[in-house]
């Protein structure tokens, strides 16, 4: 469905202004999509990414700074979701040996096993591809990289 029709309305100042509010609007609509997947396995969205961080990583651990500067969300406090991960068991801390004073991070087996169960449960590709080919997937990846130059 176009834009205009989803939010009723078609009094855009131009075309880069919708643009920009069907960026937004999508945005929301994708994290209504995968909101259900997160709460069945009571994590959020920024927790889930810091654990594909972290899964990429391993059995690596990474550093709080690594996991901030590859957060989709920049805004994130990422010492905090980190903690709150420890909390549930699904990643665990521990002092680094060539420095003292930083902290490796790494996923634990539970926190493997909620990625590999949400894998199975939910493609991205099954909510995409209804609507979109592979190709015009990558040219809308394409479209987007070049926006943000």
């Amino acid at each position: 469905m176009r834009i205009d029709d989803e939010i009723q309305s078609s009094k855009f100042e131009n075309n880069y202004q919708k643009a920009v509010i069907n960026i937004s609007y999508t945005y929301s609509w994708l994290n209504n999509q995968t909101r259900h997947l997160f709460e069945q396995q009571n994590i959020t969205l920024q927790q889930f990414n810091i654990l594909r961080i972290l899964r990429g990583q391993y059995p690596c651990p990474a550093t709080v700074n690594l996991l901030k500067d590859r957060m989709l969300d920049k805004m994130s406090d990422a010492s905090r979701i980190v903690d709150r991960l420890v909390q549930k068991g699904l990643v665990s801390r521990c002092t680094n040996t060539k420095d003292r004073r930083a902290v490796d991070i790494r996923i634990s087996e539970q926190g493997l096993e909620i990625l590999c169960k949400m894998d199975n449960e939910f493609k991205i590709k099954d909510m995409l591809q209804d609507n979109l080919t592979e190709e015009e997937a990558a040219q809308l990846s394409n479209l987007l990289d070049k926006l943000r130059g």
